[in-house]
């Protein structure tokens, strides 16, 4: 007993020692790791271009307006103008003690200007700051995101266009359902990326709008010219109330949520050419760089990019959920919790531009086995609902032709053949409707048959093919 009580005393011993040494450790780095903890200048100086450039514009306003002298004005600009190219070349001093972007090139500025570095800081808080410069952010993403996927759009159609007449199995349930066109398939993602550009559009214009000149929360004291200053740097319209102006984060909510639709429609594509590059499917093959091997299995060419953008759907899900958690407790006005939009907006933009371009190049390199994806698609049973429509055409009731389609499929299974192979008098058992036109059926009249605005029929798709690359070029003629 008492060896016994010896070895559960040493796990004991243990504990408290490493109890011990980590409160050491904390006592003497607790002042660092608490300073630390407030820094966001690591991932914030990202915004240096739209800092230096909303307070330009400020330091311009002010000497306009009298506020400051035309003097002091001249001179922030040109110390501005030297911190950027300074930041531009990597020599900036960037420093984690002064917290943020935004004290490093107050700061520097100082030491290269002297006292004219002072007046800079009038008639604006850091609340109408940083949100200026995350507004400008967005309405650059918003514009790299339109163009990111006017691109994955053009692979599409090209692909489209390189296999107008293919056909191929529709599926509901994953179940072979009816034959398509193939490009009218690649139709339905250029619709979805479509309606993710006007998602973010409608985000771009909410966007632009300029907060600066709202101060900490309450306006300033001060004649600033608030629309000179959105004109000179782009902004559609000024802020109407200064409460809401510095505690918005709409804006990139509505960003992250557009971005999340995005990865979702990325995300769709991805798992259609996982199974299609898959040797059950074999619809497509991939250029050799959209591949990978494996480690121990010579005959693999695994689809990774495509299984990579799939994961990555999750992390820009999670930068929204991310700010949703932070915002829906906030009261008005700034509160310090909206530091934390930053990473979550720079992260999901990084991914997006990454996916999108990886899609891009996965589309312009693919191969698509049409011999394959036809022979899918001239399997009989995908015409069923073209015999029950067949059957209608003689006057058959849709619900009595449901039936008697559903028993020659069956009938079918069990012979091991396809309906098409059934004989007239084996139709004819089932219903006298049937006669020897029924083998007219086929994939191709099957989709031809579809002629109605939207459906697959040759014809409207082509058309439809037409349209997209004739909006999709006057999109790219309007940037």
């Amino acid at each position: 007993m008492e060896e016994d009580g010896s070895k559960n005393r040493w796990p004991q011993r243990g504990i408290a020692r490493y109890n011990k040494l980590a409160m050491t450790e904390y006592s003497t780095h607790h002042f660092q790791a608490t300073s630390s903890y407030t820094v966001s200048v690591g991932y914030d100086k990202r915004l240096y271009p739209y800092d230096i450039d909303g307070s330009l514009a400020h330091a311009r306003m002010l000497g306009h307006q009298g506020i400051i002298s035309q003097g002091d004005a001249g001179a922030i600009v040109s110390g501005l103008e030297a911190v950027r190219r300074e930041i531009e070349t990597g020599l900036f001093p960037w420093r984690d003690d002064l917290e943020d972007l935004h004290m490093n090139i107050e700061v520097r500025l100082h030491e290269l200007i002297g006292q004219p570095a002072s007046r800079l800081h009038t008639a604006r808080s850091r609340n109408d700051q940083v949100a200026t410069a995350t507004r400008m952010f967005v309405r650059d993403a918003v514009a790299s995101m339109q163009a990111g996927l006017r691109g994955v759009q053009d692979a599409l159609l090209g692909i489209a266009e390189r296999h107008e007449g293919a056909l191929m199995p529709g599926y509901t349930h994953l179940q072979r359902a009816q034959p398509v066109l193939f490009a009218h398939h690649m139709l339905a993602y250029f619709e979805m990326f479509d309606r993710d550009i006007e998602r973010f559009a409608d985000c771009g214009r909410r966007a632009n709008v300029l907060p600066l000149g709202s101060g900490a929360l309450a306006g300033v004291p001060y004649p600033l010219d608030r629309e000179w200053v959105a004109k000179e740097l782009g902004f559609d319209s000024i802020s109407t109330n200064s409460m809401d102006a510095v505690s918005d984060r709409d804006y990139v909510l509505e960003f992250l949520a557009a971005g999340a639709t995005t990865m979702m429609h990325t995300s769709r594509l991805a798992e259609e050419i996982v199974l299609w590059t898959s040797q059950e499917f074999g619809f497509l093959r991939l250029g050799m760089e959209w591949v990978t091997g494996s480690s121990i299995m010579p005959q693999k060419r695994n689809p990774d990019f495509a299984e990579i953008a799939r994961g990555k759907t999750g992390r820009v899900y999670g930068s929204l959920m991310g700010l949703l958690t932070t915002m829906k407790g906030l009261p008005l006005t700034y509160n310090r919790d909206l530091q934390e939009d930053k990473e979550g907006i720079f992260d999901a933009t990084d991914t997006l531009l990454a996916t999108l371009e990886a899609f891009a190049g996965m589309l312009h390199s693919a191969e698509v086995d049409e011999v394959r994806m036809q022979h899918a698609a001239r399997d009989s049973s995908l015409l069923a609902t073209d015999y029950a429509d067949y059957l209608v055409a003689k006057g058959v009731p849709f619900r009595d032709a449901h039936g008697i389609v559903s028993t020659l499929v069956d009938i079918a299974a069990e012979r091991k053949t396809t309906i098409a192979d059934l004989s007239i008098e084996e139709f004819q058992a089932q219903s006298l409707a049937f006669e020897k036109d029924v083998y007219e059926i086929t994939a191709l009249a099957s989709t031809t048959a579809r002629d109605v605005p939207g459906g697959t029929a040759p014809n409207r798709v082509t058309e439809a093919m037409i349209k997209a690359r004739a909006r999709h070029n006057a999109r790219e003629a309007s940037v």
